[in-house]
């Protein structure tokens, strides 16, 4: 009798069916590590499944094929440069350093709509029939993947997989089901929303704290510095460098007594340096990766020759844990984990080699690097966040990491890399977002400005005027040159300034949008085709976007000439933010609300403290009936106490009747208090607005007339 497996084929949700290849015995297949848990066989997948993969051998190894239906719309595929629409592209899931070799063979480290591979690995494929269904392919593997969309779906790899198929009436469906099969975001801290500012690097520790004090004299909202490599003693982690930066603690301190938080970075390299604590704990305890024939491996990266964790083993999980643990008694709220693939630096486009030993543990089996290396960034994520949840068990964690696999989400953040300051790296920031969201990662967004080069004023002022209205929202940039919002000059400081004052207004939106994410699965930002996915027209619109369903961002990506907008049916009308009528600058994205909609929006500040505090407004636009609803979540901002019912989840509704708008509150949820605050009511019209001011928690009546 065969031996039940994780692996078996047949339904093991609702909506959600495994196929295996038929000669391949589903007990010999590793453990996944996209799935939260392991989902066992329920029973057979019935005969009228509608979408059903077919395997086949080759010299590459093993095909899965999956046909589509004429009008089928494809996405996913995780982080990829290039349009929305992914029909047509072939993709490699192996996370790496992408190189470009340029006409003259030199070889440079940035991406483009060519590089098949980047820093993270989602072996998924999202598909939306031209009636607006939609079903999902995971690859439930973690080695090297090819994922071939030129012709329909077909999917290589040299080792064995299982295909996981997701049946859903909407992409929306599909993408909660990913959610609740790899998991969802954890919520927030409060301040991860805010506004981040970062460059390589920011030194020494007086460069930083009068960075700081630049933002509040500008009057710029901003709520997180970030401290990159240059702090370390001779780039050795875990460590301080006695004249850049002699004192952690009190530049943290002095950043917290300003209102900011900062994030410090972590790589995985360890310098392989006789007398250099981390690593005579990594050579004594094994904690390193090594050959085929057993001896330490190292590569060349910023502190020099270097050895790496093995993250599969828990006891090296631990060590790193424990090295974190004392790294963050210094004050850092936040910890950003890069070069993770892992990359080595030099030579460029090195990879490290695939038949690397990793020891594994606990559940984890001894394997090469061809299979763990896709998971190595999500291994070490997860140890950050475990270090950071142990440690400060009162506190929200924040990990960014560079790379991840399917499911990272559940421990880190993301942004898209080492981008390039250009107007098509701008264009792409976009779609990319959209991808990743789609791909089960809804925290994420670009290097605003660009990290490599140096943007012109007009592309900054469009770059951080969209960055503000996607969920990472962070200036990133090389030592190429300032990147400050007023590094270009008053003007573009002023929409720089105008750009982050929307978003801190928008951002009890944006965070209820958070929730969603986390208890629900779906994006932050979402592409148009969510508002109507039969609608044909939308599905390769990807310069405007959704931020949570109601409120439709329409950039300018362009450096000339006009983007022709695509909109779904109804009526979105535009909205204003923060003194939109008085700045012309075309650099701002329009802002419309969905009709039937309600928005709340926040008094603003110069951080999401404040951003959080104070009188409320509420944006309605009603639709043809005269209705709208719409739903704000709040809780305390950091901490757990939401998971024990202290949160408020509140349903507004807006009714027209007999010429009279009503607002009020139609449903409530959780046990925090209500606060005592104005409430102010905007109602938008096709030729203007309509207000009225009352209390939170009264029914606000105002006329009105259509």
């Amino acid at each position: 009798m065969a031996t039940a497996s994780h692996q078996d084929p047949g339904l093991v949700a609702d909506g959600v069916a495994r196929f295996v290849p038929p000669d391949v015995d589903p007990s010999t297949l590793p453990p996944s590590f996209a799935l939260v848990e392991p989902l066992p066989a329920l029973g057979a997948v019935p005969d009228s499944w509608r979408t059903v993969p077919q395997f086949d051998r080759t010299v590459d190894g093993l095909v899965a094929i999956i046909p589509i239906d004429a009008g089928t719309s494809l996405y996913g595929t995780g982080e990829v440069a290039g349009p929305l629409l992914r029909n047509g592209f072939v993709t490699e899931c192996w996370a790496k350093q992408p190189f470009r070799i340029e006409d003259d063979g030199s070889v440079v480290p940035h991406y483009d709509e060519r590089s098949k591979s980047l820093y993270q690995a989602h072996p998924w494929v999202l598909a939306v029939r031209g009636d607006g269904s939609a079903f999902g392919v995971l690859a439930d593997t973690t080695y090297r993947l090819g994922i071939d969309l030129r012709d329909g779906i077909r999917l290589t790899c040299a080792q064995p997989f299982p295909v996981i198929v997701i049946e859903g009436a909407s992409p929306q469906d599909v993408v909660r089901r990913l959610a609740d099969l790899t998991g969802r975001i954890e919520l927030p801290p409060h301040w991860a929303l805010g506004y981040h500012q970062c460059r390589f690097s920011y030194y020494p520790d007086g460069r930083v704290r009068s960075l700081a004090r630049e933002f509040r004299k500008r009057a710029i909202p901003c709520d997180v510095i970030w401290i990159d490599i240059h702090y370390m003693d001779e780039y050795k982690v875990f460590t301080f460098d006695p004249e850049r930066f002699p004192d952690p603690d009190g530049t943290n301190d002095y950043l917290h007594e300003l209102g900011f938080k900062s994030v410090w970075i972590l790589d995985p390299a360890v310098k392989a340096e006789a007398g250099y604590s981390v690593y005579d704990e990594g050579v004594s305890e094994g904690h390193f990766l090594h050959d085929a024939e057993g001896h330490e491996h190292r590569e060349s990266t910023w502190p020099g020759e270097a050895a790496l964790p093995d993250y599969t083993r828990p006891e090296t999980r631990a060590w790193w844990a424990r090295h974190t643990t004392e790294f963050l008694e210094h004050g850092m709220d936040g910890v950003w984990v890069d070069l993770n693939e892992p990359s080595p630096i030099l030579p460029l486009g090195a990879e490290l080699p695939e038949d690397l030993q990793h020891r594994g543990g606990n559940g984890l089996a001894p394997g090469s690097h061809a299979q763990y290396h896709n998971v190595y960034g999500l291994l070490m994520a997860k140890a950050t966040e475990e270090a950071m949840r142990a440690s400060r068990p009162e506190r929200r964690p924040f990990v960014l990491s560079r790379s991840s696999y399917l499911g990272g989400q559940r421990y880190a953040a993301t942004w898209t890399g080492d981008n390039v300051s250009s107007w098509q790296h701008l264009q792409w920031s976009v779609p990319m977002v959209l991808n990743l969201g789609l791909s089960g990662q809804p925290f994420c967004g670009p290097d605003i400005g660009g990290f490599a080069g140096t943007p012109s004023p007009a592309l900054f002022a469009h770059w951080i005027s969209v960055g503000a209205f996607l969920p990472f929202c962070r200036t990133h940039n090389s030592l190429a040159g300032d990147q400050e919002p007023w590094s270009f000059g008053a003007a573009v400081e002023e929409v720089s300034r105008h750009a982050l004052e929307r978003r801190y207004r928008l951002l009890p939106y944006l965070y209820t949008a958070f929730h969603e994410a986390a208890t629900k699965g779906l994006p932050v930002a979402r592409p148009v085709f969510f508002a109507d996915p039969a609608d044909l027209s939308l599905r390769d619109e990807d310069h405007s976007f959704l931020l949570g369903g109601d409120v439709l961002v329409q950039p300018r990506l362009l450096d000339t000439g006009a983007h022709d907008f695509r909109v779904s049916r109804g009526a979105w009308r535009p909205f204003s933010l923060a003194r939109e009528d008085s700045v012309s600058d075309p650099a701002h994205p329009v802002l419309r609300l969905r009709d039937g909609a309600i928005v709340p929006v926040g008094p603003g500040g110069q951080t999401a403290e404040e951003a959080f505090a104070g009188p409320l407004i509420l944006l309605v636009s009603l639709d043809a009936t005269g209705k709208a609803l719409g739903r704000l979540y709040e809780d305390a901002g950091d901490g757990f106490g939401y998971r024990e019912g202290q949160y408020l989840l509140t349903t507004y509704q807006a009714v027209l009747k007999d010429g009279v708008v009503e607002v009020s509150i139609a449903a409530r949820e959780g046990r925090r208090t209500r606060p005592v605050r104005a409430l102010d009511v905007e109602v938008l019209t096709d030729d203007g607005s309509r207000h009225a001011k009352g209390t939170e928690g009264e029914t606000i009546s105002l006329p009105f007339e259509q």
